[in-house]
């Protein structure tokens, strides 16, 4: 195995990372945010006998100054072939024992990938327990994907698409979007929830030539009134729900169920096929984890984080 470090273009990181529907977090322009934030950011392409096999984006931490550091490879690598649990193994060691950083203390990685025979990563390296999330593939038909939606969600759906709720594409210019942002951050106060600072959106959204293929909002109306919205990160041939809020109104008219289903066929006509519905916590947050397994989407629990 070998390990190029910050050698690849932006070129081809992007169509490899496209071709695999690899999660927001090992994307370019999601390492590219956090480098205009002021956070480290350290790129490596893992060739075996000259051949790609797995990209993985770090993010770096520092305390006490320089003296303490960490690299964090969040939801990677990409794995851009298949293969087995050793060569994967291969695939950890030699990014760690590579990383061109001083004072490194940690070398983590969270896998987007189930714990499994086929993980690669030993049982004792794990200090952290794996977050699950809903995966929604959306190249089937939109009829077929409307089948799978379990029998209230759907019900719900078709509810919303009868009622005077009428659904708009936001504009990607920061003043467009600015209140669903600013309804998130609120809501995030009230839950005590943690997320990207507001400042990432704006410097994500245009970090492509074409915003459209970086963002997708969408926003419930009832007359003039609206009354919810959602945000989709989109990264390649992927998705991610990031920001959702809904007001009362819009909740009692099921709002979101309508706004995710019209999200769908729009992300489907960016190309997008593999949708994240965002983390789900059947205990602190019951209702909205139920909203998402409920579109037939699988849920994943990742494998946790390795040192």
């Amino acid at each position: 195995m070998k390990v190029a470090w910050d050698t690849v273009d932006a070129d081809f990181w992007d169509a490899q990372h496209a071709l695999a529907a690899a999660p927001l977090q090992q994307d370019w322009a999601y390492g590219a945010c956090m480098k205009v934030l002021g956070v480290g950011v350290l790129r490596a392409l893992v060739s075996q006998d000259g051949t790609p096999v797995a990209l993985a984006q770090f993010i770096v931490r520092r305390w006490f100054g320089q003296a303490v550091g960490l690299a964090l490879c969040s939801l990677g690598p990409v794995w851009l072939q298949a293969l087995s649990a050793a060569d994967k193994a291969r695939v950890y060691q030699t990014l760690r024992r590579s990383v061109p950083m001083k004072n490194l203390r940690w070398v983590a990685f969270t896998p987007y990938e189930a714990a499994g025979p086929e993980l690669g990563l030993p049982a004792w390296r794990r200090v952290m327990t794996g977050m699950s999330t809903v995966m929604l593939d959306i190249t089937p038909s939109m009829d077929t994907l409307r089948a799978q939606l379990e029998k209230r969600w759907r019900h719900r759906l078709g509810t919303a698409q009868a009622s005077e709720l009428t659904i708009h594409r936001v504009g990607t210019n920061a003043g467009q979007y600015r209140w669903l942002l600013d309804a998130e951050m609120q809501q995030r106060e009230q839950r005590g929830l943690h997320g990207l600072p507001q400042q990432f959106f704006d410097i994500y959204v245009p970090a492509r030539q074409q915003p459209s293929k970086t963002v997708l909002t969408l926003r419930a109306d009832v007359g003039r009134d609206r009354v919810a919205g959602m945000m989709f990160l989109i990264h390649g041939q992927a998705a991610t729900y990031q920001v959702g809020w809904t007001g009362d109104a819009g909740r009692d008219m099921h709002a979101h169920n309508l706004i995710l289903w019209r999200g769908i066929e729009e992300l489907r006509e960016r190309g997008v096929r593999m949708l994240d519905l965002g983390g789900v916590n059947t205990i602190r947050s019951a209702g909205i984890a139920r909203f998402k397994i409920s579109t037939g989407g699988r849920v994943l629990t990742c494998a946790g984080t390795y040192i």
